[in-house]
């Protein structure tokens, strides 16, 4: 059985077992794996589930979100990052979706099929445009509700106004709470429902503060009273659970307090166990003994006692502050909770809320007495994906000379010496330039750096929260973006097949550890998980919540993402003998501030490669292009140009670009059919029809 789909230029045969396709297969249409009935081009390694490929999908639709303009129907993403954002639901997305281009306006085709009612009579205290309710809906969507944080699924309201990245979604309970209320922590007054807390002193101590609170509350002005909706909605009078042996009872009043299990301040309404003498925040009532998180290789557990040849290591090492672990109390010297690994030679601590941040944390509880060793699996045999064919003896090592790896068809044979100074040849792992050692294949141009060859299947990686499994795929386009660095790419990559299977990261950005030693700056940068406020110092591009960067710790206001963080120190421009240096600052004259490549102004304060010999300066894009992560030869799609473009390297006497009309330095995109034959940059490519008019 056949079908024609609009996805794909071949026929598509029904596959009755996935055995047929080959095992890294993901839907072009959901991009999840392909398990089951299927329908797919084997030749072109094109697959879709059959409900996907089955789905009746008008090529065209108006929607009530963006009335303006009809949604075309496409395959994939039209943006170069190759990712969508839906408006809806606010999930980055690959695969097929409803598109206006020129307002750069998704729907995933799932939220696209949803009907929706207008709500009457929302109090615009709360939100000021109008909102869509959505009755039988039961996935999760992004981000969490404003009004109580907690994650949205089932009914909810959505405001079509608000665009990506600005995706306002509400739960159904959190719609229609009521405007006032009157409350025991504040008997003189009625509290008012707020969209966000009111405005608090800088170094403000209370409750909302330090957690970070950005929610609805229920706020008295006269008393200064906040309460949040986590407190209004989510508090009993008492609480049991397996953890504690007593009983917990709900203090429903204005009190200060420091919690005794994670450190903080309250300001009103603990849970107390008269037995234990104990006053604690609701949320840290359960919390779990034992926990895994890819910040750290063991299994962490909740403490409350310290050895004393550590004191001076008390520094959480996910947000790098200190860790307040002691206080006195009538009397006695008491300690409050924190997460630390209890190995003998291990100092990793961590604060209870830094642990149990979902950004941190998957939720997964380890149980008692488990074994904190068995999570060092990563050099483990069946972690790894190459068989050993042959192994010589160097010095005293046993090191493997012929090896079978999944990833390629013929044995590689090992090789510590390079053809030539000037070969090109690229890792197909990293797509470096090849340096010894490494593998490689006597019948094919494949290789691999012994590094890349080695590397596990699986592997936990401080970026994520999940553990990430080794990848060779990509889309029928035959390339990848990177969610750390947002470069395009060809080569091996980590990806997360949990959640919604949107976490990739390329090589070189997983061999990234939490911290790192940047010329650029004179202390040690941490990965941090939430840069939202925050901007890159080197391109000074605004950082959001779910960006990868580094950031300094010691109030210098020096951040740097990932990408910035990954440039190459050196790099070649084709008029210069010299290599290029990487250069954080300058003290030219604002005359002298322009690129020798493009001719273009160079903004102030900006990186740029320089070399002091011959003074010449480029622009970081003009230096090293942006194809520096795909290979040489190999062949890329895009759905509005019919043939596949080839990677190549102009050096002297190039083309010029077909839409720009400027050189390329390095890299470019070639299409080599007679009735084209032209060249031209990544970053025009989407803008090719232009230069057919």
């Amino acid at each position: 059985m056949e079908i024609q789909h609009f996805s794909h230029h071949h026929p598509l045969v029904f596959i009755q077992a996935h055995s047929v396709a080959s095992k890294a297969a993901l839907c072009l249409g959901c991009q999840k794996p392909v398990e089951g009935w299927s329908y797919g081009c084997n030749q072109c390694e094109f697959y879709l589930h059959k409900g996907c490929a089955e789905l009746e999908l008008a090529p065209k639709i108006q929607h009530p979100f963006h009335p303006k303009h009809p949604l075309t129907l496409l395959p994939k993403s039209p943006y170069s990052s190759g990712i969508s954002g839906c408006d809806l639901c606010g999930k980055n997305f690959e695969g097929f979706v409803y598109n206006c281009f020129d307002y750069e306006f998704d729907l995933h085709i799932n939220r696209a099929l949803l009907q929706s009612s207008i709500a009457a009579n929302f109090p615009n205290s709360l939100h000021p445009h109008p909102l869509h309710f959505f009755q039988n809906y039961n996935k999760e969507v992004e981000p969490d509700c404003p009004g109580c944080q907690k994650p949205i699924s089932g009914p909810f309201y959505h405001c079509s106004d608000c665009t990506y990245p600005i995706v306002f979604n509400l739960h159904k309970e959190c719609a229609e709470l009521p405007l006032e209320i009157n409350h025991p922590c504040d008997r003189k007054h009625p509290l008012t429902l707020l969209p966000q807390p009111p405005t608090h002193p800088q170094k403000c101590s209370c409750s909302l503060c330090r957690i970070q609170w950005k929610g609805f509350v229920y706020s008295c002005s006269l008393c200064n009273f906040d309460l949040s909706l986590d407190d209004f909605l989510f508090s009993p009078p008492t609480i049991t659970v397996a953890s504690h042996e007593h009983p917990w009872m709900l203090v429903s009043r204005k009190m200060w307090f420091v919690c005794d299990f994670c450190g903080t301040d309250g300001d009103h309404s603990p849970y107390h166990c008269d037995t234990c003498v104990l006053f604690v925040h609701k949320n840290y009532i359960s919390l779990p003994r034992h926990i895994m998180i890819t910040r750290h290789h063991h299994t962490i557990s909740l403490s409350y006692s310290f050895r004393q040849n550590q004191v001076e290591d008390w520094m959480c090492k996910i947000c790098y502050k200190e860790v307040d672990i002691s206080y006195v109390m009538v009397g006695q010297f008491q300690h409050y909770g924190h997460y630390r690994c209890p190995a003998s030679r291990c100092r990793y601590i961590a604060h209870v809320l830094c642990a149990t941040d979902k950004a941190i944390w998957d939720g997964t509880i380890m149980p008692e007495g488990y074994d904190k060793r068995s999570e060092e699996v990563v050099d483990e045999p069946w972690n790894l994906i190459t068989d050993v064919v042959e192994q010589i003896r160097i010095g005293e090592l046993m090191v493997a000379s012929e090896i079978k790896h999944s990833y390629h068809d013929h044995n590689l044979r090992l090789t510590f010496s390079r053809k030539t100074k000037d070969d090109d040849s690229q890792c197909d792992g990293c797509t470096r330039p090849i340096s010894t050692p490494f593998y490689s294949c006597e019948q094919c141009k494949f290789f691999l750096h012994k590094d890349c060859a080695e590397l596990p299947e699986e592997m936990p990686h401080p970026f994520h929260k999940h553990l990430l499994t080794l990848s060779n795929s990509h889309d029928e386009y035959g390339y990848s973006l990177c969610c750390a660095c947002r470069r395009l790419y060809q080569g091996f990559s980590y990806r997360c097949y949990e959640g919604d299977f949107s976490f990739e990261i390329d090589i070189q950005c997983m061999l990234l550890s939490d911290t790192l030693k940047h010329p650029s700056h004179e202390h040690s940068l941490f990965f941090v998980h939430n840069s939202e406020g925050t901007s890159c110092s080197a391109c000074f591009q605004r950082l959001y919540s779910w960006d990868v960067a580094y950031r300094c710790m010691r109030r210098c206001d020096f951040s740097l993402d990932v990408g910035c963080a990954t440039l190459p120190l050196t790099a070649w421009y084709k008029y210069d003998r010299h290599p290029l240096t990487l250069t954080y600052s300058d003290d030219f004259e604002p005359s002298q501030l322009y690129c020798d490549l493009c001719e273009k102004e160079r903004e102030p304060n900006r990186w740029f490669y320089y070399c002091a010999d011959c003074d010449n300066s480029l622009h970081l894009n003009c230096a090293i292009g942006d194809l520096s992560y795909m290979k040489l030869g190999n062949k890329l799609k895009v759905y509005w140009h019919k043939h596949p473009f080839t990677v190549v390297k102009n050096i002297w006497n190039c083309p010029l670009c077909k839409v720009c009309g400027e050189v390329c330095n390095g890299q470019a995109l070639e299409c080599k059919e007679s009735e084209f034959n032209f060249t031209v940059h990544l970053n025009c490519l989407w803008r090719l029809d232009e230069a057919f008019e």
